[in-house]
């Protein structure tokens, strides 16, 4: 039910957001000029000029200048989707995941051209699927995760071929545990390295764990963590640098400013995680690495950085994101209510 009202809320728009940071010394958000309304929880940036933003009201914005101008590039006669989750390889190709009311309302859409026509190649049939995320190995090879449609297992969906076709993969994965979930917060409840290995983040039930596989979907394993996890609570965000060092984030999507045990840390591939008690007790959406000593993370609250490899945090910006991408270094970008879309200035 709770799955359902963060739906809701973020179709209604009753989250408030607040602008009123001018940034910290050192890092800050520099916002552009996207012309759009939506809150957008679907980004990927592809390099300091080009990026993509997903969100609600069929949104699907494209720049490739930077941030200057933007482009509503969405598949027509969408508007009552919210694309939740995008991943894009260049100025030219990306695959978009939508979520809705009504279960053929979970798409998958594909792009080769920059927007300007999609392919709707995959359209849920399942009653009671709700897909949260996806990620990309490479160009040609993915995972999208939906929400345990018989309550029991995550269903996993591969492709190979750029998001053209779509198939079931992860059938021996672990049982979910009673009221386990993924959330659909930011597209990073499920992430990978670019090589074979992919992670899951979960929240929901007794404990917020991560799923692992080493072969793209095929097997998995399973890991507690210490995050506090419940029908609103858990993990929202991974983000790996490399195989084996990486960062979980979340909290409670009701209680924004309010969230402790919200952050953790591992250094065995998501083996085993431990707590990071300097990290802002504060609900996190999105998170990811500059280097391997820098992360970001963000949510409607406010953007945290941390130089020390996630053990201490500093606040930067108070105003409201949802998701956070780096293509490089030099070439980070978030995204968040009413239409706001920033990229990373020192």
């Amino acid at each position: 039910m709770l799955k359902r009202i963060f739906l809701l809320v973020a179709l209604s728009g009753l989250v408030g957001v607040s602008f009123a940071s001018a940034g910290r010394p050192g890092y800050a958000w520099q916002d552009t000029p996207t012309g759009s309304t939506a809150r957008l929880r679907g980004l990927a940036a592809v390099s300091s000029t080009t990026a993509w933003a997903s969100g609600s009201l069929g949104t699907v914005l494209r720049t490739t200048n930077g941030g200057a101008t933007w482009q509503q590039v969405g598949p027509p006669g969408t508007q009552a989707l919210q694309f939740r989750d995008i991943e894009a390889f260049d100025a030219d190709h990306a695959v978009i995941m939508s979520v809705g009311d009504n279960p053929t309302d979970f798409r998958i859409y594909v792009t080769s051209n920059g927007g300007q026509t999609w392919a709707l190649t995959f359209v849920n049939q399942e009653p009671t699927a709700f897909y949260d995320c996806m990620t990309f190995f490479d160009d040609r090879r993915g995972l999208a995760v939906s929400d345990p449609p018989d309550g029991v297992h995550f269903r996993l969906m591969a492709t190979d071929d750029g998001g053209l076709t779509w198939h079931l993969t992860g059938l021996q994965m672990p049982a979910a545990l009673p009221g386990e979930f993924a959330f659909a917060a930011s597209g990073q409840c499920l992430t990978s390295d670019h090589g074979r290995r992919a992670w899951l983040g979960t929240g929901g039930g007794a404990q917020a764990r991560v799923f692992r596989s080493d072969d793209r979907g095929v097997s998995w394993t399973v890991a507690p963590t210490p995050i506090r996890s419940g029908p609103s609570a858990g993990i929202f965000a991974l983000a790996f640098h490399g195989q084996q060092h990486g960062l979980a984030v979340g909290g409670d999507f009701l209680l924004e400013t309010a969230s402790p045990d919200n952050f953790a840390r591992t250094g065995d591939g998501g083996s085993s995680w431990a707590l990071l008690p300097g990290a802002p007790p504060e609900y996190r959406s999105g998170a990811t690495w500059l280097n391997s000593n820098t992360a970001l993370a963000v949510g409607p609250s406010g953007s945290d950085v941390s130089q020390d490899g996630g053990t201490s945090w500093q606040r930067f910006d108070d105003g409201s994101l949802d998701t956070v991408d780096c293509a490089n270094p030099t070439a980070c970008w978030a995204a968040g209510a009413s239409g706001r879309v920033a990229y990373l200035v020192r």
